[in-house]
């Protein structure tokens, strides 16, 4: 569970939405503190054959998904990567996702 805007977001539930996207295979969302070190959903997303990673995409996704859900709860940012990392049993490695994230420097 994520705290986004003083309120309980499951990431399940942006997946959910990010997934009836037709250009999204898969997706992973995780947290990510901004420049004022509160907490927005961050998605690491897997493309379907066909289509290609694009600032244009991106902007269609995030429109997408806050016509879905509340708008507190659509990601901020989306990675577009080639696969998800997961276990043997195929459950996503979310420890994973979440140190790529802190990796990155805040710039929004």
């Amino acid at each position: 569970m994520l705290r986004v805007g003083g309120k309980w977001l499951a990431p399940k539930e942006v997946e959910s939405a990010l997934s009836q996207h037709p250009a999204v295979a898969e997706s992973a969302v995780v947290g990510r503190q901004d420049k004022d070190d509160l907490v927005k959903p961050y998605a690491f997303v897997v493309l379907r054959p066909g289509h290609s990673p694009s600032d244009q995409l991106e902007k269609e996704i995030k429109e997408f998904v806050k016509e879905k859900i509340s708008l507190y709860k659509y990601p901020r940012w989306i990675d577009f990567i080639e696969a998800l990392p997961k276990t043997s049993g195929g459950k996503v490695q979310r420890f994973v996702l979440q140190e790529r994230v802190n990796e990155l420097n805040i710039e929004d």
